[in-house]
């Protein structure tokens, strides 16, 4: 178990899908951060969040899930050695550095795993928190989609690419 700051944070069990379907559901149905349905099921939830080359933690404060990742290979062949990330955190983690612990790990766990890169691929950004947060630990805007995600609210939004060399030779996009 790693941690920082009181959280603590561990590989996921299937013990942890029913809190981990807590984190999700409601991220998932305000349908402002993720390019998944709003209606979204618990197992297809699951299974997708638990899919492979992926590897699922959790955070928690007090024996109590908080947060949740998933790390791995942002794709095959010529591109897996970049990693790839997603999080989600429940209401009750807001100000309590879950989401900034689960950066933080994701990050080391790509280094321990021979990743020279991480990349996220599709950052909302109306989601200034998590794009604050990103660029606090490191990671630069390096791509912009116009008007890629369609916010259920605001309409079309821009998506960010978001990169960060881990390790090893500069792997400038």
């Amino acid at each position: 178990m790693s941690g920082l700051g009181g959280v603590a944070i561990r590989p996921a069990t299937a013990s942890d899908h029913g809190a981990i379907w807590d984190i999700l559901r409601p991220v998932y149905r305000a349908g402002e951060t993720y390019c998944i349905p709003r209606d979204i099921e618990r197992d297809e939830a699951l299974d997708d969040w638990f899919a492979a080359p992926f590897s699922v933690f959790v955070a928690e404060i007090d024996n109590r899930i908080l947060g949740t990742s998933h790390v791995g290979a942002n794709r095959p062949a010529g591109g897996s050695h970049v990693a790839n990330a997603s999080f989600a955190t429940h209401p009750d983690a807001r100000g309590r550095g879950v989401a900034r612990a689960l950066g933080g790990h994701a990050k080391d766990w790509a280094m321990l795993q021979g990743f020279r890169a991480m990349q996220f691929n599709f950052v909302v950004s109306t989601n200034v928190d998590a794009v604050h947060l990103w660029q606090k630990l490191g990671f630069a805007i390096v791509g912009r989609l116009p008007g890629a995600f369609v916010h259920p609210t605001r309409g079309p939004v821009d998506a960010l690419v978001m990169f960060q060399t881990l390790k090893g030779e500069t792997n400038e996009p």
